[in-house]
């Protein structure tokens, strides 16, 4: 029979799996008390870091329909449950594992889908969601901007046109 507050604490963690866009497993053997705080600062405001036990976190996983990370519950585990921008935490913990080499990426998950180290690494690597839809904002005005010139010119050269007929017109029904 399970104790009660392992069932809370497998409950708690099987919402926060369901509500996350994303959850990176990191394994923090060596870090201070004092370097999780700041990685938690690091990781924005739309993630939170807990240190989990793995036996209830994989159980926790399993109630919330993923599967994929069963092989990476060994050691010491922590996760990162990600609300928000996935990329500007991927980026937090990346810089942050750069300046302290204890912190090992182990993998995670992205809207349902298993990511390697590597690939959390690569998320990392692009650009944050909000100038992503900037860059796309500005193609999509530019290429209206053309088709509004297209669309002006098409008139104008109508126009244009008729009137070089029309003076055409002219001279040979003036010629005759």
């Amino acid at each position: 029979m399970a104790r009660p507050d392992k069932a809370a604490a497998v409950a708690e963690l099987t919402d926060k799996f369901r509500s996350s866009n994303a959850a990176v497993l990191t394994e923090y053997r060596g870090l201070t008390v004092a370097q999780l705080k700041t990685l938690r600062r690091s990781l924005g405001e739309n993630a939170q870091y807990a240190v989990v036990k793995n036996t209830l976190t994989k159980i926790a996983a399993n109630e919330a329909g993923i599967t994929t990370l069963d092989d990476q519950f060994n050691g010491p585990t922590a996760v990162a449950f990600i609300t928000g921008d996935p990329v500007e935490s991927a980026k937090g913990l990346r810089d942050f594992a750069k300046d302290n080499p204890n912190l090992v990426i182990k993998g995670g998950v992205l809207d349902g889908k298993a990511l390697s180290a590597d690939e959390i690494k690569k998320l990392a690597d692009l650009e944050s969601r909000e100038v992503l839809l900037s860059k796309l904002a500005g193609a999509f005005k530019g290429k209206q901007s053309q088709a509004a010139s297209v669309f002006q010119a098409l008139p104008s050269k109508l126009v244009r046109t008729v009137d070089a007929l029309r003076a055409k017109q002219d001279e040979q029904g003036g010629a005759e």
